[in-house]
């Protein structure tokens, strides 16, 4: 029985009535561009579907009488990835058709706030079945954490990046530049371990193919000019 599903629930609150910021500042610019960069990329490489959405500073409901949690990100699959009209103020498990995130993200930007002892048990309780953490100031332990839901319990696992069967995608670190700043940041990867592109590095790359193909043009002209063709009169009758 999911969190909510209580006979004493009488009436479930809906998502305008529930409290949708908790008025926590975000911790770090980082720490909002990790995330960002993650929507990002699904923004591409899943641009035709529907079936996702990924949440960010977004409260999560998973029972009426219990104050939200508001993960750094997290990623839904099975549900709307535009709510019509008004778009989500706060994502609740109830009015989702009951679909529990696959996947939580934690950034811990300077000193941990619960992320390795209290938020890991709360989303171990809601059913999440990743989790990671990613602490980019981490100097001699692992930066990149990630655990995977079994029998209520949340278990390491190994690997960097890590292939997520579920998702249809892997997630781990990667040197990188994003908005100008060259550093480590979370990506995610295919399933031969090769990180999916930014939106910057698609467009530099389709700009670099652009101008391959104009070079070959233009020496193709020049060999056939120096052969005393005109390239121009080619394809005239």
């Amino acid at each position: 029985m999911l969190l909510y599903e209580n006979p004493s629930y009488t009436r479930l609150p809906t998502a305008e009535e529930l409290p949708y910021s908790d008025d926590s500042p975000v911790e770090s610019e980082l720490q909002d561009k990790i995330v960002h960069l993650l929507l990002e990329i699904l923004n591409l490489i899943w641009e035709s579907r529907n079936d996702w959405f990924f949440g960010i500073d977004m409260g999560l409901y998973y029972q009426p009488n219990t104050p939200a949690i508001v993960p750094d990100g997290f990623l839904s699959l099975g549900v709307q990835r535009v709510k019509a009209p008004y778009l989500r103020l706060s994502y609740v498990i109830w009015e989702e058709n009951g679909v529990i995130p696959m996947l939580a993200v934690e950034v811990v930007s300077k000193t941990p706030g619960g992320e390795y002892k209290r938020k890991k048990k709360e989303y171990a309780r809601i059913g999440v079945k990743y989790y990671v953490i990613y602490a980019p100031r981490r100097r001699r332990k692992p930066r990149f954490t990630i655990y995977k839901l079994e029998k209520g319990k949340y278990r390491p696992l190994e690997g960097n990046p890590v292939w997520l069967p579920e998702v249809g995608l892997g997630i781990g670190t990667g040197l990188g530049s994003y908005q100008g700043l060259v550093r480590e940041w979370l990506y995610w990867y295919d399933e031969e371990g090769s990180r999916y592109a930014t939106q910057a590095e698609t467009t530099a790359q389709e700009r670099a193919m652009r101008q391959t193909a104009e070079l070959r043009v233009e020496q193709l002209a020049a060999r056939l000019i120096a052969l005393g063709i005109d390239p121009d009169d080619l394809g005239q009758n």
